[in-house]
């Protein structure tokens, strides 16, 4: 790690967060956005007749689901430092530099590394296993790091 990373941390008294709970937000994060284009679409999904349909719906609505998945990752990160995933895990997305909340263009830049480290086989996501800063793709691009709170 970085050693003036390591110095900031520990003057601050702040962690990086762990893999475990990166996962279980992530988890998290993936339910709820799911069961949003479920609701917003169940009439479209439950008036199919078989599962091909139902599966021909739902790769109709890629760009929907993308869409809504940068939305809501720029969103939450810009207004909280965090999506309901890293709330609920007790994390905090920041800034590498300073530890202040990203802006709203950190925020978007990262939230769409995000969805294309997802496109890749989530080799960006695996990433964060390979460094002691546990950062992703999308994390070094933004240049931001996911704090324990």
């Amino acid at each position: 790690m970085d050693e003036k990373l390591e110095r900031d941390l520990s003057r601050e008294g702040l962690n990086i967060a762990g893999s475990s709970k990166r996962i279980k937000a992530y988890a998290i994060d993936e339910l709820l956005v799911s069961m949003i284009v479920i609701a917003a679409f169940w009439d479209s999904l439950a008036h199919e007749d078989n599962i091909e349909t139902v599966i021909q719906t739902i790769n109709s609505l890629f760009w929907v689901v993308l869409g809504l998945k940068v939305v809501y990752q720029t969103l939450f990160v810009y207004l909280y430092g965090a999506t309901i995933g890293k709330i609920l895990t007790r994390c905090m997305v920041v800034s590498y530099d300073d530890f202040s909340k990203p802006s709203l263009g950190v925020s978007f830049m990262r939230a769409n590394g995000r969805v294309v480290s997802e496109m890749i086989f989530y080799i960006g996501f695996i990433w964060a296993f390979l460094n002691e800063e546990r950062q992703t793709w999308h994390d070094k691009l933004a240049k931001t790091l996911v704090l324990d709170v």
